[in-house]
């Protein structure tokens, strides 16, 4: 529960440093006096939307502190302990905003997200305002409501992720389908075109093999003379050659003893050339003896190389990146298979989707109508209870029309009611009235409150509209909600009031240069006397003051 609230620079707040304790705490004070101002406050510290006139004029930041004892919420430790910020069944929650407008969170003194302060808050704290008067005219405030008061919140959100699963995964498989046509044209000519080079079966270094071997094969008879020129100059000539030559000179140079030195290193050279022209003169005669000018292989080279230039320039490419075009090819093709693949799997995906949505849904909608029933029997019996004899209220549960899985689940969901004997049960905005709204409302509220696992539940003036005997039975439902577990109730209903275990008067305190707002728990005295002005007034009577004691002694009683 809610133990402690500080608040320093806040509005018209300077400082403020409240202890709060378990049963119902009421909140009582002059309109404008800043009753509001606390719950704002305690909802910045919850992780709700700031700006910079949050902070008191004058002021560099504004600064609140909520600290929460956590021994009776194993969902907020359970919380704390799975992001490593537990701190023994305590929990401080701050936040610091600045006159810039600038805004800092905090759990147990570690920096967070305000994502997290609401999550961790919404485990801790349980708001229901005057404004909610409104917002159950919404369908979906209904649907909220019930399936809060049956426990399935954790339901509903697998049926509304199980709903948005199916329905991107819907999106996607459209989304490839619709480009099925298209893909299949450009499937069959990938396989074409592959099929064409996989046929060509162009070898790695081909090519070039090929190419060499056609040039040589179109030049053969000049290359043919130039090998025989070459032999003959080098040892066929009888006028002389290179070997006959080099022989003659290294008899001669040979002849001398004892050579050494230039002369030595000449005849060397001479002796290697006359190898190396030996060996070249072997290579000639090989290549001769070798070398095949075939007309038909002339034929079939220049038929192969016709095929790979054709299909290059088809492509628009060089003939040597031919390879690399039939690589990319099978790329894309496989790409393309990758996508029939993928309507196959999103195919069965989409199915596995709808059955999980339709199992959750089912449960849910078992859910909800076992509670539905429940749930408007007790708000009818607390709206009897809260001025409306023979009042009545049901909760409609439609099934949708649509087939396609809903977010919301299976139905559509509306609370009837019948605000006087003999009407009809007619859907809620249609009926009711402003009294008759509030009065609804604080009784679903009241009912929906008993069932929350939330310790601490905030009433903010939600008896707005209500007075006479029946506000004195909302303050007697808000007394015993108090007794489970802590109740703090913003209100301007004396019989409220005095239901309360404590009471907390709020107040503008006037200074010089600045006005401040102040608040006091009252002790016994101090709270007959703040009841008894509720009750008559500025000017304390006698019979106000006696009128008060009368109703903060029957609420003890």
């Amino acid at each position: 529960m809610l133990v402690h609230l500080s608040v320093h620079n806040y509005a018209i707040v300077e400082h403020l440093d409240l202890e709060l304790e378990r049963g119902m705490t009421v909140i009582t004070g002059e309109t404008g006096a800043g009753k509001s101002i606390m719950l704002d406050a305690l909802g910045l510290a919850l992780g709700d939307r700031a700006d910079s006139d949050a902070v008191r004029p004058g002021a560099e930041k504004a600064d609140i502190l909520a600290s929460f004892d956590l021994h009776d919420i194993p969902e907020a430790r359970a919380w704390l302990g799975e992001r490593d910020l537990d701190n023994d069944g305590q929990c401080l929650l701050r936040r610091v905003i600045t006159a810039e407008g600038r805004s800092r969170g905090y759990i147990n003194g570690t920096p967070c997200p305000l994502g997290d302060l609401k999550a961790l808050g919404e485990l801790l704290i349980d708001i229901h305002s005057q404004h909610e008067h409104q917002s159950l005219l919404k369908p979906d405030t209904h649907r909220r409501l019930l399936d809060e008061y049956a426990g399935s919140q954790e339901l509903a959100r697998q049926v509304q992720l199980a709903a948005q699963r199916w329905q991107q995964t819907r999106q996607e498989l459209e989304r490839l389908s619709r480009s099925g046509d298209e893909q299949r044209a450009r499937h069959q000519l990938l396989s074409y075109q592959l099929e064409e080079l996989d046929n060509l079966a162009l070898g790695e270094n081909e090519l070039e093999q090929l190419e060499q071997e056609h040039k040589a094969l179109a030049n053969a008879g000049s290359l043919i003379g130039a090998c025989q020129q070459v032999l003959e100059l080098c040892s066929e000539s009888d006028a002389g050659n290179v070997l006959s030559a080099l022989t003659s000179s290294l008899h001669r140079l040979t002849a001398f003893p004892h050579i050494g030195g230039a002369l030595g290193e000449a005849v060397n050279l001479l002796a290697s050339a006359q190898i190396q022209v030996e060996e070249a003169v072997g290579e000639l005669n090989r290549f001769i003896d070798h070398f095949d000018a075939d007309p038909q292989r002339q034929q079939q080279l220049e038929e192969r190389l016709d095929s790979i230039y054709t299909l290059a320039r088809k492509h628009r490419v060089q003939p040597g990146e031919l390879h690399e075009l039939q690589q990319r090819l099978f790329e894309e093709l496989e790409s393309l298979n990758a996508d029939d693949q993928a309507v196959e799997r999103l195919g069965e995906e989409l199915a596995a989707y709808a059955r999980h949505y339709q199992e959750k849904a089912t449960e849910l909608s078992a859910r909800r109508g076992a509670a539905a029933d429940t749930l408007a029997k007790a708000v009818e019996s607390e709206m009897q209870r809260l001025g409306m004899p023979g009042g009545r209220f049901a909760i409609e549960l439609r099934p949708r029309e649509q087939d396609d899985p809903h977010p919301a689940g299976l139905e559509q969901l509306e609370f009837l009611v019948s605000a006087n004997p003999g009407q009809p049960l007619k859907p809620l905005a249609k009926v009711a009235s402003g009294g008759e709204l509030s009065r609804i409302s604080l009784a679903i509220q009241v009912i929906t409150a008993q069932t929350s696992r939330v310790p601490t539940l905030v009433f903010d003036e939600v008896d707005v509209g209500i007075g006479g005997p029946t506000a004195e039975v909302v303050g007697q439902l808000l007394r015993r909600l108090g007794e489970r577990g802590q109740v703090l109730t913003v209100t301007h209903l004396p019989q409220v009031a005095a239901q309360g275990h404590q009471h907390l008067f709020v107040h503008k305190a006037r200074g010089k240069e600045s006005t401040q707002t102040a608040v006091a728990n009252l002790a016994q005295e101090g709270r007959v006397e703040e009841i008894a002005r509720m009750l008559g007034g500025v000017d304390l009577t006698e019979e106000s003051l006696a009128h008060a004691r009368k109703m903060v002694g029957s609420a003890k009683a």
